[in-house]
């Protein structure tokens, strides 16, 4: 599929890697792969850009060091999938910022039709603000409305490997977090799996 917007452009990444989505919110037909799965025009700019991780492996090692996905980073999420998709069990990463917040919001927007049925771990920070205790709990709630089971923790995870590990050991299935972990994750594909085959269920949720 030919990729449309402008906002493409701002990827270094090969076309063939790259998809785009402009729906408000996906259909439950929704394969990552495949634009046409969850067809719809609902706006003039994409809502979600989505990415093979296995191509994106391809992409790495064919340089001499980690790259970042994007030239420039955009305000639209980016899908990093695996070929199994899968939204049973979801992880999101709040730390108590109203950017983590809004992405949580925008993620239960564009996905809550297809996450009726999964299972949800919120990770929170240890300490937040008085004034953030409010809206983590109206996260909760949020997050819990939509989906089956919803479980909250706290950890003091700062970096992305500590939500990767966290996710790999409880078989989570997509991770939910800060687009400011992108270049830490691209070196992590970078430098574990140089030479290696993904064979992990984990995809990430990559957004302002």
């Amino acid at each position: 599929m030919e990729l449309k917007s402008p906002q493409a452009l701002k990827f270094e990444l090969p076309e063939d890697v790259l998809q785009e989505f402009y729906c408000h919110e996906l259909r439950d037909s929704f394969l990552p792969s495949n634009p046409v799965s969850s067809i719809c025009h609902d706006t003039e700019e994409p809502t979600l850009f989505t990415i093979d991780l296995f191509k994106i492996l391809n992409w790495l090692h064919d340089h001499d060091f980690p790259r970042p996905f994007e030239k420039e980073v955009c305000a639209i999420p980016v899908l990093l999938y695996v070929p199994d998709f899968s939204t049973k069990h979801l992880l999101f990463h709040y730390d108590g910022s109203p950017n983590s917040a809004d992405l949580i919001r925008n993620f239960i927007l564009l996905f809550g039709s297809i996450i009726k049925e999964s299972k949800a771990t919120i990770i929170s920070p240890s300490f937040i603000p008085k004034s953030k205790i409010k809206e983590e709990q109206e996260l909760i709630h949020l997050v819990s409305s939509f989906t089956k089971e919803t479980s909250f923790i706290k950890f003091n995870f700062s970096r992305i490997g500590d939500f990767w590990s966290y996710g790999v050991k409880h078989n989570c299935t997509l991770l939910v977090t800060t687009k400011n972990y992108q270049t830490e994750l691209a070196k992590v594909l970078f430098h574990f799996y140089n030479g290696k085959v993904w064979s992990g269920p984990l995809s990430f949720y990559l957004a302002m």
